[in-house]
């Protein structure tokens, strides 16, 4: 019986910091030419109305005049909201987010428009109609196992190709999923993505949401990788399963890093079992991918490519 749905608000996310680390602008620490762009111009599109609102500006329904598409656009401000500071965040985020052109359940960036006259930039993406996955876990509640199973197949697709590309997505939850037409997930708002260029440098403060971050970002690592995103990754997996966050009852760093040492150590010795709040009946095959997901260890934690290879995913026919 699918528990009943209890309605989740996440805590906010930390910004990254643009300046101090040089993979937050999306560069290296050599010095190097900044890419050409081909901009295009807003007056291209005409605005529908409004979709919400961001970090660093409004979200908007807009059409292509020639083409006729409906598309998503971001709306940064060039005086507003931080000026420089957001600017630069939304040129990373457009240059990663088409470095993840093509890949499987991840937001398509369609263009890159600026107004002359005000300086303002505007990154324009597919439009997904539909809802978050929060939006259906607080509908819902747990997800049973042979549709969590679906829904991390597919995110795990995703983030294995957003990592091929050499690429931090850096803020994965239920809020930054959207379920489109048919259960269809993808995964979105790249605010926080950063190019995973090795040694993979750090913004000077862990960037994310508190109930997602890794236990390497908690414990003050000057060095990250793409482990931040699986560990994000197990953490939604629980929920799909429980129903519930797997910490949502901490509100501070500290308290986060010994509950997650904690877990740590009773998955160690327990397995799955460390695990309260998932279903009696819970199969061997997903609590093995749970753990795999959720290791400590970031070097003995499963990538999202080995995730996917598991028998969890491999001795089942896909999932509707």
């Amino acid at each position: 019986m699918a528990a009943a749905a209890v309605a989740v608000a996440a805590p906010k996310k930390r910004a990254a910091v643009d300046g101090p680390c040089p993979a937050a602008a999306g560069g290296s620490r050599s010095s190097k030419k900044r890419p050409k762009y081909n901009f295009g111009s807003i007056y291209d599109y005409e605005k529908l109305g409004v979709l919400g609102k961001g970090t660093y500006g409004v979200v908007v329904r807009a059409r292509h005049r020639r083409t006729g598409e409906v598309v998503a656009v971001k709306w940064v401000r060039a005086t507003r909201g931080g000026g420089g500071d957001a600017l630069r965040a939304a040129f990373r985020e457009a240059a990663c987010l088409a470095a993840c052109r093509g890949a499987p359940s991840v937001l398509q960036i369609r263009d890159v428009a600026t107004d002359a006259a005000t300086g303002d930039l505007f990154l324009v993406t597919e439009l997904v109609e539909g809802t978050t996955l929060r939006d259906r876990l607080n509908l819902a509640g747990r997800f049973p196992e042979p549709r969590a199973r679906a829904a991390m197949r597919q995110l795990l697709r995703g983030a294995a190709s957003v990592h091929a590309t050499g690429t931090l997505h850096r803020d994965i939850k239920p809020e930054n999923v959207l379920v489109g037409p048919g259960g269809a997930l993808t995964i979105c708002d790249f605010g926080m993505a950063t190019p995973a260029r090795p040694p993979y440098p750090e913004d000077p403060c862990a960037v994310g949401t508190l109930w997602y971050l890794a236990p390497e970002q908690l414990m003050g690592s000057r060095w990250y990788g793409t482990a931040v995103d699986v560990w994000a990754l197990g953490c939604v997996m629980f929920e799909l399963l429980a129903g519930e966050p797997l910490f949502v009852e901490v509100e501070t760093d500290d308290d986060l890093l010994m509950d997650v040492l904690h877990l740590g150590h009773e998955i160690d010795s327990d397995g799955v079992a460390a695990f309260k709040g998932l279903p009696q009946d819970l199969s061997q095959a997903a609590g093995e991918v749970l753990c795999g997901l959720l290791c400590v260890d970031k070097d003995k934690r499963l990538t999202a490519e080995e995730a996917l290879k598991h028998r969890w995913f491999t001795e089942e026919a896909e999932d509707a």
